[in-house]
């Protein structure tokens, strides 16, 4: 892949959404060295949960997934925003991946498969990752998935 990550997104349709204020005491991403963190992403579209409900009972596995691509895309812009570009993210290093899921379901891989993928056609070798991929009951607002990421970024100039 020799495009910039920001030429890939844009080739996909896509565009980072702005980065939400937070909605407690804490901060989208953080910026250590060349490291990048970001805080738990729900799949908030213009501010809103698209969907609601756990995977497995009110939202289908499917549904989650393009719901972990969204979350990817608002950790991809948090974590953009503390490098200061998305073109300076170098590397994707660990994904976590939250799944709201009603008793029985054990497909969260799946689930979280959907912001590993996003990640992949984005970065390409640099967008493979760690992951973790856990059931939890519920998650805030009511929102099916929540995914958090690692990146190491360019050196800051």
């Amino acid at each position: 892949m020799s495009e910039r990550p920001s030429e890939r997104l844009r080739a996909l349709g896509l565009e980072l959404p702005p980065v939400p204020t937070p909605a407690g005491a804490y901060v989208p991403a953080v910026r250590d060295g060349e490291w990048v963190w970001t805080a738990g992403q729900l799949p908030l579209v213009a501010g809103k949960l698209p969907r609601t409900g756990l995977v497995g009972a009110q939202v289908s596995q499917e549904e989650a997934a393009a719901l972990a691509r969204i979350c990817a895309l608002n950790a991809l812009a948090a974590a953009a925003e503390a490098a200061g570009g998305l073109d300076q993210l170098r590397r994707i290093v660990k994904v976590v991946g939250f799944v709201a899921s009603a008793p029985g379901f054990t497909a969260q891989p799946a689930v979280v498969n959907g912001a590993s993928e996003l990640l992949g056609e984005l970065f390409g070798e640099a967008g493979r990752h760690a992951r973790s991929a856990v059931g939890v009951a519920v998650l805030p607002l009511g929102a099916p998935v929540e995914v958090e990421l690692v990146a190491l970024a360019h050196p800051a100039a």
